[in-house]
């Protein structure tokens, strides 16, 4: 059976007849309307007629997302080799549009015809279309539309439509702002994008998709506004780099390099060495203080290099050159000065450290004031229960030093506040009257020496044992073999006492009970070398009662 064909008409096929009384009988059946369609495709019917077909169906099922989608996959495949002013892509456009109508719900379709309409080269009509779709899907299918409205947006070189289109998504998407960021710097909008990531890092609950820590994007920050001082206008770049320098105390060479080199493009050379000075000055670690002298060190460096060019094309001049020799004297200054600004760090990092005290002495050799200071701020400063190394030896290198000058009455003053202090150790005390003995000893001043050994083996009024460390040492001294052993005392007493003086002091020794068999047999034979053989028999005797109570067992 053939039927005519007419404008408003189509021929049907004799193979088509089965499937056609089949749709007549289920009009509303998208099987049956599938079954021609397969049909009609495996016999490679005409574009035309599959075409057609599909607008049959479509009008009978308009709301059948399958029928829909399949037509429109079917469409753009037909206009693929095509040149994009063909009439076949606005056909296939009207198509998307009367589609939309019933499935505005359906983001597939507004992705197919939004990438259409890209490879068209349409940007007005595909932007419009893309703000319809955003309009018409509810908000929690917009992540599918977003990634390829941004993709679009970013391929031309439209950029004021792409950062409006950009802020959109940001409000949307707000922990996608890092990528609004990259965008800006890439196309050189560096304020807004410093502005952006200004508020990122006052953030607090703020995750960054890059796995960027808040540190990280403060360096950041730091970076982009301190290397774009002509370009970012509208933050306070100072105060921003100086409250990371707050809020970031453990890395801070980086941040003070940012702030410098900020003054440095602004041309503020002067402003510029005033921070390096204030950063060398206020860091506390090695690393931080290395990064920013190295930092320093450059930029003089660039100054110098920088002038000996001027000088080299424009002629010198007096003042030029004096300019130059100015320059170089710094930078001379600053290289001298390393190793006493690297021993402030370390003091400044613990305080309480004697050996870098002393360090700093031998850095200041040859200035006899700076050295004075240095001891007296040392002796302020280190607290004895915090102290690293022996803090006694601060006190008796700044007599020595002192004596060396020969200025006895100051090195007596300095050893008379040296024992006054409530050292951790009575070896330390002890060690200090030592010291002082043997200062007046070497300008033989004998008696002086015997008095100052005196005053300190004097018993005080308050007695402590010898281990009790709730008591002051200055209360536990007395018992201090140093004091005793040494050579200090009983020579003294030998060489510049009397017999009896001397054998005073074995006995006081001996009722101490801090005698050692050394000591008793000296003591012996000091008492036969003068005949007192009887004395001595009973030293001896003593000295084995007294080893013998030394070896006994604690608990007895």
């Amino acid at each position: 059976v053939t039927m005519p064909v007419s404008k408003t008409s189509f021929a049907v096929a004799e193979s088509d007849l089965p499937f056609e009384e089949d749709i007549l009988r289920n009009p509303y059946s998208i099987k049956s309307w599938q079954r021609l369609i397969d049909h009609k495709l495996k016999s490679k019917a005409p574009k035309v007629a599959v075409n057609l077909v599909y607008e049959r169906a479509v009008r009978e099922l308009p709301g059948s997302y399958k029928l829909w989608y399949n037509y429109l996959k079917i469409r753009r495949t037909q206009v693929r080799r095509r040149c994009i002013t063909d009439l076949m892509f606005e056909e296939t456009n009207n198509a998307f549009e009367r589609a939309l109508v019933f499935l505005n719900k359906m983001p597939r379709i507004w992705l197919d015809y939004c990438q259409f309409l890209m490879d068209q080269r349409k940007i007005t009509r595909t932007r419009r279309t893309f703000d319809r779709a955003l309009a018409a899907l509810p908000i929690t299918q917009h992540n599918r539309i977003w990634p390829l409205y941004l993709k679009f947006v970013c391929s031309h070189s439209v950029q004021e439509t792409a950062i409006r289109v950009y802020r959109r998504y940001v409000k949307v998407m707000p922990e996608d702002a890092e990528m609004y960021i990259d965008y800006l710097k890439s196309i050189d909008r560096l304020d807004e994008a410093a502005t952006r990531l200004a508020e990122l890092v006052n953030q607090e609950d703020f995750v960054s998709k890059n796995g960027k820590s808040n540190h990280q994007l403060w360096h950041e920050l730091c970076d982009l506004i301190s290397q774009n001082p002509d370009k970012v206008k509208s933050l306070p770049v100072e105060a921003i780099i100086r409250g990371g320098l707050r809020r970031f105390s453990d890395q801070l060479g980086q941040l003070w390099c940012s702030l410098a080199d900020y003054f440095i493009r602004s041309a503020h050379f002067e402003k510029a060495r005033d921070i390096y000075e204030e950063a060398i000055q206020t860091v506390t670690t090695v690393r931080d203080f290395g990064q920013v002298f190295d930092a320093y060190a450059q930029f003089e460096e660039s100054m110098i290099s920088a002038k000996m060019e001027t000088i080299a094309e424009m002629g010198a001049t007096e003042e030029e050159d004096l300019d130059l020799e100015l320059r170089l004297a710094r930078f001379e200054h600053l290289m001298d000065r390393r190793p006493l600004l690297l021993n402030s760090v370390l003091l400044r990092q613990n305080p309480h450290n004697v050996h870098e005290w002393h360090k700093r002495v031998q850095l200041y050799e040859g200035k006899p004031k700076d050295i004075i200071g240095t001891y007296t701020e040392a002796v302020q400063t280190v607290d004895i229960k915090l102290a690293t190394g022996k803090p006694h030896t601060l006190w008796v290198s700044f007599a020595r030093f002192y004596e060396e000058n020969s200025q006895l009455p100051e090195t007596r003053i300095i050893f008379e506040k040296a024992v006054k202090v409530p050292y951790k150790n009575v070896d330390d005390l002890a060690t200090v009257w030592c010291e002082y003995s043997e200062m007046e000893l070497r300008h033989e001043n004998f008696d002086r020496a015997l008095q100052v050994i005196q005053r300190a083996t004097a018993m005080p009024a308050r007695k402590a044992a010898y281990h009790d460390d709730s008591e002051a040492v200055q209360n536990r001294v007395f018992r201090s073999l140093k004091l005793w052993l040494m050579y200090v005392y009983a020579d003294l007493e030998e060489s510049l006492g009397t017999f009896q003086s001397t054998k005073a002091v074995y006995q006081r020794i001996l009722d101490l009970r801090i005698a050692t068999p050394q000591l008793i047999m000296n003591y012996a034979i000091f008492l036969e070398e003068h005949n007192y053989f009887e004395e001595a028999f009973k030293a001896y005797e003593r000295g084995v009662a007294y080893v013998r109570f030394m070896r006994r067992p604690l608990n007895s």
